[in-house]
C-alpha cells in the first residue's frame, strides 16, 4: 500500500474534469485507490466520491493505492495533482 498527502494545485480545485481524468487513470490499474481528506474516505474510481470531497485549490488530500500495480497507478495518478489548471 502507497499513501501520501497531496496538496491540490488546481486554481479551480478537483472539480469535473479532473475527478474524470483521474478516474480514468484509476480505472485501467487493478489496484484499489482511495482519497482522503477532512477524515473523510472516498473510492478514488468514482467521480461522484470524488467530488464529494469539494477539494479546493490548496486542499490536502489522501492518496491510498493499494494492489499489484500499485507503484505505477501511484505514479500517473498524483500526477493530476502536480498540474497547476486543468
Amino acid at each position: 500500500m502507497i499513501q501520501k498527502k497531496l496538496i491540490i494545485k488546481n486554481e479551480v480545485g478537483l472539480h469535473a474534469r479532473p475527478a474524470a481524468q483521474f478516474v480514468k487513470i484509476a480505472e485501467r490499474y487493478k489496484s484499489s485507490v482511495r482519497l482522503c481528506k477532512d477524515g473523510i474516505w472516498v473510492n478514488g474510481k468514482s467521480v461522484l466520491g470524488i467530488l464529494t470531497l469539494a477539494a479546493e485549490q490548496g486542499s490536502e488530500i489522501i492518496l491510498e493505492v493499494s494492489g499489484p500495480d500499485e507503484v505505477q497507478a501511484f505514479k500517473e495518478l498524483k500526477g493530476i495533482f502536480e498540474v497547476e489548471n486543468s
